[in-house]
């Protein structure tokens, strides 16, 4: 167990090295292609970089200031335990979307007029430089933004410039700051006047529709927040060729966004100012009515100040005065906004006019946000555009539930006042002895109040509506304007050589490689497939490791758990015992080796495994399980079949380290085959069936003696080892024979060794989650297939 003594003997060991070497000094003798192909690839490494234009990092950062909600302190306590305690986290990622829209993207492109790009024509390569470093400028007349046009320019003197049109290869030649109409689209090149040395000049000027300009730019940029969920700074970054041009689409980018939501938020607080102004235009001529009707009637009546028989009364209907005014300007407030939304057709509605219902405040705002939308979307499209209609659809219904909100807030309000003037009427009976005219009185003094009341309310709200306006932040900050990482993060210099240098070894390798495949010993599953018409139960790579361990991860574990997965498919679920036949056509393929792998992956599920050391002429098994020292004396096979007086039990074997039991091949007899023929070898595998789940016999090969033949009838299943890069592929006309004329039962192949190394094998993608069944139920497709024959 100290070595790969199971997977090989000694003499295979050497044998193996020997091969080992032979195939290195092979490969080193061909060394001078390797030398030529590297130096090409090392060669070929220098011209892409030489000629390949350096893409550059641009990164910037910005902070969302805080917002306060316009519905208090309370909605935002509601909103966090609904959110579960913070809403930063999506509140940026609404704000990366917003900034990442197309609607801001076009701002940039057309602001940037950056569908229209400018590139130095060289030799080899042709390289992208910003307008500004342009030696010409291209002015187009018309408004198609979806035209793609790409022009040669050469520059012939200080006056005419020659221009071909890619597309079409027409070229004339034009002056500078003359009008040029190529499929009605209108345009001329003038030049900068700061550049010199532009005669023979060549410069390449490509347009694209708007579309794909902001798509591109959409999948180029990157904006990220960062990694603490409750922080509200946004990263961005782009990568280009052109740092110019990267920092003006993140900077013109971050001051789009910031003026688009200062135009928001002016909005609304236009539409409120205008709100209340009219409000209190109103509001004021119903003031100076009630004014002038308390003066009239304190003049007509005589009236100057209120009695004192009635101040007892006044002060217990205070408290309840308070209550009714308070509501009593609730309902003001639900008249003004429902007459505001009966005249109102697109305009904003007013925000934060102090309605105590949270539900109704929050309708308004998805309602200003809707119309916002809605006239953002307008200036790009019609309004029988799909979404316009819509947005309207929706603008529509949360005007309907507003509405419904309003007037269900209108009835409680009401029914509490009337609650409270019939609480008012009350006192009044206990005020009967008031003259009539204190009574008519507080009657207009309280309709003063009210108004006033209201009045002085408006009044408080436009001047915090102003102040707010004055007093808002700026909604986002800088924290780091754009700025150019100076190291290109493409192409990387190092990455480039290194591939060159790998590409300029694997090339001649392969090639190599290809022509040693053509020796003719099996190497893969594949090269038993195209002989034998049995099915592949497993493939082993080669390990340095004898036993799979409990809980091993390792690929030779995995594909030890693959074979007995694949061998209860091929046993077809059945329950009862199985007696699985271990053999190979030679000595040396590795028939112990998978034999106690199996015993040991069988055991790990839980099951009954019984090992039988069934090559009596050359024992293995205890040696490679490292116990013969420990059980050189006990009886096995040999000493049973030549003897009536043992009984099965007494030459079963329990190692302590071991989880399944063995039966050792016993001492070499002089006569092995006459003593399998004589019918007490039925009797150790009918015991085993009986007490075990699992019964493992490891056999002589096939091809030098008769043994396993003599004992194959007691399978259910054979498990025939082939060795890669040992058995010739002419030896696959023994197994193949053998399960033509059906002497092997239920035959399957089981490839031991294989060298992943070397590319054989499956088990670089077959221990992915989730294939395992589908791999052994195509095999179990295949060995019904194959019995079907």
């Amino acid at each position: 167990m100290k070595d790969n003594n199971i997977n090989n003997n000694f003499s295979d060991n050497k044998e193996e090295n020997i091969n080992i070497r032979q195939i290195i000094e092979q490969y080193l003798f061909y060394w001078k292609w390797f030398v030529i192909s590297i130096f090409i690839a090392l060669f070929g490494a220098f011209i892409y970089l030489r000629y390949t234009q350096n893409q550059y990092k641009v990164s910037a950062k910005i902070l969302l200031n805080e917002q306060k909600s316009s519905t208090g302190d309370l909605a935002e306590v509601m909103d966090q335990a609904i959110l579960g305690g913070s809403s930063t986290n999506s509140e940026v990622g609404d704000q990366i979307d917003v900034i990442k829209s197309n609607r801001l993207l076009t701002k940039v492109v057309l602001k940037n007029h950056l569908n229209v790009k400018y590139s130095n024509v060289g030799d080899i390569v042709t390289k992208q430089i910003p307008q500004e470093n342009s030696p010409i400028s291209i002015i187009f007349f018309t408004n198609d933004n979806q035209s793609n046009q790409s022009f040669l320019i050469t520059i012939l003197s200080n006056t005419k410039y020659k221009l071909e049109n890619k597309k079409t290869k027409d070229s004339k030649t034009y002056s500078f700051g003359q009008k040029v109409t190529i499929k009605d689209e209108s345009f001329i090149i003038t030049t900068n006047g700061y550049h010199t040395d532009i005669i023979n000049k060549q410069l390449q000027i490509d347009k694209e529709p708007i579309d794909a300009t902001v798509n591109n730019l959409k999948n180029s940029l990157s904006i990220d927040p960062n990694s603490d969920k409750t922080s509200k700074i946004i990263n961005f970054s782009i990568i280009g060729a052109v740092p110019e041009i990267s920092k003006k689409i993140i900077n013109d980018l971050i001051d789009t966004y910031n003026k688009d939501i200062l135009y928001d938020n002016n909005r609304l607080t236009e539409a409120t100012s205008k709100f209340i102004n009219n409000r209190l235009k109103i509001i004021s001529v119903d003031l100076s009515g009630v004014d002038r009707s308390l003066e009239q009637y304190k003049v007509n009546n005589k009236i100057t100040d209120v009695t004192s028989e009635a101040s007892i009364f006044l002060e217990s209907a205070s408290d309840n005065d308070k209550n009714l005014l308070t509501s009593t300007t609730q309902l003001q407030l639900v008249d003004y906004m429902n007459e505001a939304l009966s005249t109102n057709k697109t305009d904003l509605l007013p925000t934060n006019l102090g309605l105590s219902d949270l539900s109704i405040t929050a309708e308004i705002d998805a309602y200003n946000q809707l119309i916002l939308n809605k006239e953002d979307m307008l200036k790009s499209v019609t309004k029988e555009h799909p979404n316009v209609v819509q947005l309207q659809e929706q603008i529509n219904n949360v005007k309907k539930n507003l509405k419904n909100s309003l007037r269900i807030y209108r009835t409680n309000t009401q029914l509490t006042v009337n609650s409270i003037q019939g609480k008012q009427n009350q006192i009044a009976g206990k005020i009967q002895k008031v003259p009539s005219q204190e009574r008519g009185f507080r009657d207009i003094s309280r309709q003063q109040q009210i108004v006033e009341s209201l009045y002085l309310f408006l009044l408080q709200k436009r001047e915090e509506n102003e102040i707010k306006a004055a007093a808002t932040p700026e909604n986002i900050k800088v924290i780091d304007f754009a700025y150019e990482n100076k190291i290109p993060v493409s192409p990387k210099k190092s990455i480039i050589y290194l591939g060159a240098l790998i590409l300029g070894f694997i090339i001649p390798f392969s090639g190599i490689y290809i022509y040693f495949l053509l020796n003719n010993t099996v190497k893969s599953k594949e090269d038993i497939e195209g002989i034998l018409n049995v099915p592949v139960a497993g493939e082993i790579p080669q390990s340095t490791q004898s036993l799979v361990e409990f809980n091993d991860q390792s690929i030779v574990s995995e594909s030890f758990r693959l074979l007995r997965t694949n061998i209860n498919f091929l046993l077809k679920g059945d329950k009862e015992a199985k007696v699985i036949c271990v053999t190979s056509t030679i000595s040396g393929e590795g028939k112990s080796f998978i034999s106690i792998n199996l015993a040991q992956v069988l055991s790990m599920s839980g099951k009954s495994v019984l090992l039988i050391g069934g090559d009596i002429r050359k024992p293995k098994v205890l040696e490679y399980l490292g116990i013969k020292d420990e059980y050189i004396n006990r009886e096995g096979i040999s000493e049973y079949l030549a003897s009536t007086d043992l009984n099965v039990n007494e030459i079963i074997i329990q190692p302590k380290n071991y989880s399944f039991d063995v039966i050792r091949s016993g001492k070499v007899p002089p006569n092995p085959a006459e003593l399998l023929m004589n019918g007490r070898f039925k009797n150790i595998i009918e015991y085993g069936k009986q007490h075990y789940d699992y019964v493992i016999l490891d056999t002589a090969p096939i091809n030098l003696v008769t043994d396993t033949l003599l004992v194959a009838d007691n399978a259910d299943i054979t498990l025939y080892i082939v060795r890669a890069d040992l058995l010739d592929k002419n030896l696959l006309a023994i197994p193949k024979e053998l399960n033509e004329e059906n002497r092997l039962k239920n035959m399957a192949i089981v490839l031991n060794d294989v060298n992943l190394s070397k590319g054989y094998g499956n088990y670089k993608y077959k221990y992915s989650y989730g294939e395992r069944n589908s791999y052994g139920k195509n095999l179990l497709k295949k060995y019904l297939n194959v019995n079907k024959k």
